[in-house]
């Protein structure tokens, strides 16, 4: 099945056709800058720019950054807070004309790397985090999805995860990587306490530079590096899509 996959961020919002059979892009993703703002009206006009850029007139799936309840969204920590009590996929749908299902974002990357990625097989509970603007998060049981955690949102030292511990941190604090591996070693550690996983991946754009901070982490549990790297948020959204339609 082709659907097209779109990754909606706070800086950016990207997409492309995805084989959902394989998790292969069929075409070059395509990005376009977040409306200042990030308001419900201006991004969902970015949202339609994306299908007529690649003329779809098929499925979509959607990335969005926020806990998601049945297309409604409920948070909005990095868009406006206008977002909250809209529902997305009405708002997609009547910009693009096409049907479309809304997922939060660290989900449906998590969707992926369950499906083609470091997670293939894995059964027992796999934890996914996302490292980037904030960080996001992706719980998986025996393959199922727990869908909306927020870890990135529990405080860790009296203070926000994200707010000390994303890439957005490290860059704001010029952090080196080692110095930035202490602060997730603290976060990881106490999520492992609570949680427990099996497995632990490693994603958003910090991921592809996992040779450099990996190794440095100090938790008793397998720790690896997302496979999709930047395309996991097109794939997995394109995977939601795919899911709802059978």
């Amino acid at each position: 099945m082709e659907i097209l996959g779109i990754d909606i961020g706070g800086s950016g919002i990207k997409g492309a056709p995805v084989d959902t059979k394989t998790g292969k892009l069929l075409a070059e993703r395509h990005r376009i800058k977040t409306p200042k703002g990030a308001e419900p009206q201006p991004m969902a006009e970015v949202v339609g720019q994306l299908a007529h850029y690649f003329g779809w007139q098929g499925l979509i799936g959607a990335g969005f950054p926020a806990v998601v309840q049945y297309g409604e969204i409920k948070t909005a920590a990095n868009i406006s807070e206008q977002w909250i009590g809209q529902n997305a996929r009405e708002l997609f749908a009547a910009a693009t004309g096409c049907e479309v299902t809304v997922i939060n974002d660290a989900d449906a990357a998590g969707l992926a790397e369950m499906k083609f990625g470091a997670g293939k097989g894995r059964r027992g509970t796999v934890l996914m985090l996302t490292l980037g603007t904030g960080i996001g998060s992706a719980l998986f049981n025996d393959g199922v999805l727990i869908p909306n955690t927020e870890f990135g949102h529990m405080e860790i030292e009296c203070e926000i995860a994200e707010l000390r511990m994303s890439d957005a941190a490290r860059q704001r604090d010029e952090l080196s990587w080692k110095k930035w591996a202490r602060r997730l070693t603290r976060y990881i550690g106490k999520l492992h306490l609570l949680l427990q996983p099996n497995l632990i991946i490693l994603g958003g754009g910090v991921s592809k530079d996992y040779e450099k901070f990996l190794p440095l982490l100090k938790v008793n549990c397998e720790i690896v590096p997302a496979q999709f790297f930047n395309e996991a948020g097109i794939v997995g959204a394109a995977l939601a899509g795919a899911k709802k339609k059978k």
